[in-house]
């Protein structure tokens, strides 16, 4: 049966909800509880800048990702408009390296197209290596490193 993908709802929560949980258990290992996830979820699907596709094997949900536009993207060589953001890009274990993933970009970047954006960005923590070999191999080139700090007042 072949891969089919289509834009997330509301209807989608708990899909999205149970391969966000499951993306935390592999190379990103967030923090985030089930609750935090469902708020977040929900958040991105009623927004307007913000969408999120998914991918199935049959009925089986096998992964997702996360665009949204970004007016403040600092990095941008791009400062005349809004930038397309991949925000998360997530496969199951068992279907990765079959194409599904850059399909599931592509489509952002579409996304992020047809709302003006004139590039499309994003961004992987410095010990990814999985995650910059992904976004190298599909077209993207890394602009910039930083490391975050913060300072409890």
């Amino acid at each position: 049966m072949p891969i089919t993908y289509r834009i997330a709802t509301m209807d989608d929560l708990r899909t999205i909800t149970d391969l966000s949980l499951l993306m935390q258990t592999g190379e990103y290992c967030g923090e985030d509880t089930e609750e935090d996830l469902i708020r977040w979820i929900t958040k991105g699907l009623q927004y307007p800048e913000m969408e999120i596709f998914l991918a199935f094997d049959g009925d089986k949900a096998v992964g997702f990702s996360h665009v949204l536009i970004r007016h403040e993207w600092f990095w941008s060589e791009n400062q005349e408009g809004p930038v397309g953001y991949l925000d998360i890009i997530f496969m199951h274990p068992d279907y990765r390296r079959q194409g599904i993933a850059e399909t599931l970009v592509k489509m952002c970047e579409d996304w992020s197209r047809e709302r003006d954006c004139i590039e499309f960005a994003s961004s992987c923590d410095l010990e990814n290596e999985v995650s910059f070999a992904f976004h190298t191999g599909i077209g993207f080139r890394e602009i910039h490193r930083i490391i975050h700090f913060t300072k409890e007042l």
